[in-house]
């Protein structure tokens, strides 16, 4: 969905908790907390439609709009009217639905824009995509027929194993693979001249982190190259906190082994 969070409608939102709650108290709260404003930095805003983003609330009350407008429908009109196989997965405003048929996925593809606009959302034009996603057969696997897609920052993709089956398979999407090496890039420039033991104990609760969420099996070689990333970071903006810091690798080395950062991971079997 395209800016989703921005644009929730607050009126259709209200109604929507309505159909189940009761409570004028509980509603008049729910009022209170919408129309409390937004603080970037220092300025202060008072948005008329949207949820911001991180606020305590925005993932409860996004849940309940999203699951009138895409669970409730998806599960009482669309499928009961396919003839084969279908399933969705909704995370926030991020959402997958399979098919087993083609032309079901073309005329649900088609009638998801008319639901979106009933309230007053609008579906990403760039994200949302219709993609062939299935075994690959042995006529295929040279032709390229079968695509990827990428979800919830994994990309899935089809792949064989050791023993010669077809299983999916996730690593780190590339967006998600630059955004992770430029932010670690951008942490180590701007706090260079902090004190050895905080900036080792933040790089390793940054890779902790990144290993804990895309720590999938499939996807190691993509959570080695972050953490030697972060390794080339460290050493490149250390041996310029001053004209005369410059580090070799050998000392580097000798440092890193005084301030090891975590080794890659694999935290989920999937």
């Amino acid at each position: 969905m395209a800016q989703f969070f921005d644009s929730l409608d607050w009126t259709l939102l209200l109604k929507i908790i309505k159909k189940r709650v009761n409570d004028g108290a509980l509603i008049r709260l729910i009022g209170k907390w919408l129309n409390a404003g937004v603080m970037e930095g220092k300025n202060i805003s008072y948005p008329e439609e949207g949820t911001p983003q991180g606020g305590s609330i925005s993932p409860v009350l996004s849940n309940i709009f999203l699951h009138w407008v895409l669970d409730r429908w998806y599960v009482r009109d669309v499928k009961p009217r396919l003839k084969g196989r279908s399933f969705l997965v909704r995370w926030a405003d991020d959402f997958l639905v399979g098919f087993e048929r083609e032309d079901e996925a073309r005329r649900v593809m088609a009638a998801l824009p008319t639901r979106f606009n009933l309230f007053k959302l609008t579906i990403h034009p760039t994200k949302t995509v219709l993609t062939r996603f299935q075994r690959p057969s042995p006529a295929g696997e040279k032709d390229g027929e079968n695509g990827t897609f990428d979800f919830l920052g994994f990309t899935h993709f089809w792949a064989k194993t050791r023993r010669g089956f077809w299983v999916i398979k996730r690593k780190t999407a590339k967006k998600r693979l630059r955004r992770a090496m430029k932010s670690i890039w951008e942490w180590c420039r701007k706090h260079r001249h902090d004190r050895l033991s905080e900036q080792h104990r933040m790089l390793c609760l940054k890779l902790r982190g990144h290993y804990q969420y895309y720590g999938v099996r499939a996807n190691y070689e993509n959570l080695v190259a972050v953490m030697r990333y972060a390794v080339k970071a460290w050493k490149y903006w250390l041996s310029r906190r001053s004209s005369k810091s410059h580090i070799t690798w050998d000392a580097f080395t000798r440092l890193n082994r005084v301030f090891p950062l975590p080794v890659p991971r694999i935290c989920h079997v999937i």
